[in-house]
């Protein structure tokens, strides 16, 4: 009997403990039937698990959500990390008619006004493109960790995300950012030089700081905003909300935060 991707995905979350990184993905491609897509931010972790994808040719597509307000320094890492591996990171754009609604609605920068003007411009720049994304696919590879923060330390290994019916995998989930730097300084990994400047978690432009002592890793995203919990709605179940690995639901307060439509 066929096994389903939601058995599928409970089978390798129980496995991936035991296995390095490589290891994860190697058995990702062998259990999960169909397309694979790794999306990546171009961050520290992404570079480690896009190295590991390309040296060694693993059948994954490397895909980027090019929201166009990157920094430069992502731009100029993405065309290097091209170099490198001589492989394309693929793109995804937002929509052109849905992004000139948006900035015709609200303005170049009208995220700085509101939590839902804001999370409206992820919508547009990065979930619906996600969206295209992963259309199509089984399996879908993220570069999310345990350590980013305190929203993402419950999260499993793996996962079957309900919202866009794919199997879900963290293949560094249980890695540490010491951990990551160490590797892609010994297997010379392209790496942002932003995070040299404090700027731990990379996304847009606007949306980006370096953090200052004492803060968590993502402090430096969506900064001016009040709530404690900050997603831009790529990683939500089938209600829009952050899953959960004890109860496959919210955690308490989420649904103040993260309502993006996907």
């Amino acid at each position: 009997m066929d096994r389903t991707l939601e058995t599928i995905a409970a089978d390798l979350n129980e496995a991936f403990a035991a296995l390095t990184p490589l290891e994860r993905l190697q058995r990702l491609v062998a259990e999960v039937p169909g397309r694979i897509v790794f999306t990546t931010s171009l961050g520290i972790e992404d570079q480690m698990i896009t190295h590991l994808i390309f040296r060694n040719a693993l059948p994954i597509n490397v895909v980027t959500l090019d929201t166009g307000r990157l920094f430069p320094e992502t731009y100029a890492l993405w065309q290097k990390t091209e170099e490198t591996y001589g492989r394309r990171i693929k793109a995804k754009y937002p929509q052109a008619e849905a992004l000139e609604e948006l900035i015709d609605d609200q303005g170049i920068n009208g995220l700085y006004f509101a939590p839902e003007m804001r999370k409206a411009c992820c919508g547009v720049r990065k979930v619906e493109p996600l969206a295209r994304a992963l259309d199509g696919a089984a399996l879908w590879i993220t570069g999310l960790r345990r350590d980013q923060s305190a929203n993402r330390e419950r999260l499993d290994f793996v996962s079957f995300d309900g919202a866009r019916q794919v199997v879900k995998a963290n293949p560094l989930f249980d890695w540490t950012r010491d951990e990551i730097r160490l590797f892609t300084e010994e297997n010379a990994v392209p790496v942002n030089e932003l995070h040299a400047q404090g700027f731990l978690s990379i996304g847009c432009a606007p949306c980006t700081r370096a953090i200052r002592p004492g803060e968590v890793e993502r402090a430096g995203r969506w900064w001016w905003e009040e709530e404690t919990r900050r997603e831009c709605g790529l990683h939500v179940d089938g209600e829009g909300q952050p899953v959960r690995a004890e109860d496959g639901g919210p955690a308490p307060g989420d649904s103040a935060f993260e309502t993006i439509p996907s």
